[in-house]
């Protein structure tokens, strides 16, 4: 990792994570998974427009489309202009939790650079080959790891699932 130009620690923005990631990466730049905060639009978007599945589509990808081109401080304000009131208390939580989630994430929400610059901003990359390298081998009928065996086993899984001649030059060096 040290050779890496830059780190990035693409997260789902839960409680925590960023701290976690500011003790243990320091040097990591923190990036919001553009597809959850896309999920709590869509969210928001049914809220409001509850019963017109049309419109509820066309404004949550408005929004999106905001974010992923102009940023989270962009969409931020479109929805600080979104008048709630008189609306089911359901509705107005919903609003209310929407935008405390972007407003709490808006320092990482920066994807038009982030996508300038060639970095990924989901975490469907990520969550797959946590599926593909570490789930195929860890689970199944009768396997049962502990946190030493789990641990080696992921990162042998890890260099096996690399590039091309990681495991051959692994093993060759280790005689």
């Amino acid at each position: 990792m040290d050779r890496a130009d830059v780190w990035l620690a693409l997260t789902d923005g839960g409680a925590g994570l960023e701290e976690f990631v500011a003790v243990y990466f320091p040097r990591a730049q923190c990036v919001l998974d553009f597809y959850h905060a896309a999920e709590d639009l869509g969210a928001l978007a049914r809220a409001l427009y509850s019963g017109n599945e049309e419109q509820a589509v066309e404004v949550a990808q408005s929004w999106c489309h905001t974010l992923k081109h102009q940023g989270g401080a962009a969409l931020l304000a479109v929805l600080e202009t979104l008048d709630v009131r008189g609306r089911k208390a359901e509705t107005r939580q919903t609003y209310r939790r929407a935008l405390g989630y972007v407003r709490n994430n808006v320092h990482r929400m920066g994807y038009p650079c982030y996508l300038a610059d060639g970095w990924l901003i989901g975490s469907g990359h990520m969550e797959s080959a946590y599926k593909a390298v570490v789930g195929q081998r860890l689970t199944g009928n009768g396997r049962r790891w502990g946190e030493e065996g789990a641990d080696t086993v992921c990162h042998l899984r890890a260099l096996f699932k690399s590039e091309r001649g990681q495991w051959e030059a692994f093993w060759g060096n280790a005689a």
